[in-house]
């Protein structure tokens, strides 16, 4: 069964990149991609009863950001259970309260290398599979290469 992964991000380099990253370190995943916070919400919407098995997210996307995104997310029934790794280039501790509080699982600050991209692209999908969606400790809440 294909891991099912949602990439919301406005840079669309930023998106080819992840889209490499993710060809060459996993060959069973099913990558989905928009490209602003309201075609996120809607595709998430729209789904019914098939979300994503792990949702990356950029904060800083037009017509509606990352956190307002994650709000939504986690204030629906029906969509609160999916995993959200915050997927930006900052990396702002006052932020980074601020999404823990709202409750994604995980933060990656996005690294300028290709190689450290994979590297953290590859521990956040062993930290998810499909029995173990728990929210780790704030201590654990960052992804590093």
């Amino acid at each position: 069964m294909k891991l099912q992964l949602l990439l919301a991000d406005d840079d669309i380099d930023d998106c080819d990149f992840f889209r490499d990253a993710l060809d060459e370190i996993k060959d069973n995943v099913n990558l989905t991609v928009v490209n602003n916070g309201v075609e996120l919400m809607d595709f998430l919407t729209a789904q019914e009863d098939t979300y994503p098995d792990l949702l990356f997210l950029d904060l800083n996307m037009p017509k509606k950001s990352g956190m307002e995104c994650i709000a939504e997310i986690k204030a629906s029934n029906h969509l609160s259970a999916i995993p959200i790794i915050v997927f930006s280039t900052s990396l702002d501790k006052s932020v980074v309260d601020k999404i823990f509080d709202l409750g994604a699982h995980h933060y990656i600050q996005k690294p300028g290398q290709f190689s450290s991209l994979k590297t953290v692209i590859k521990k956040a999908l062993l930290l998810f599979n499909h029995s173990t969606v728990a929210r780790p400790s704030f201590d654990q809440f960052i992804i590093q290469p």
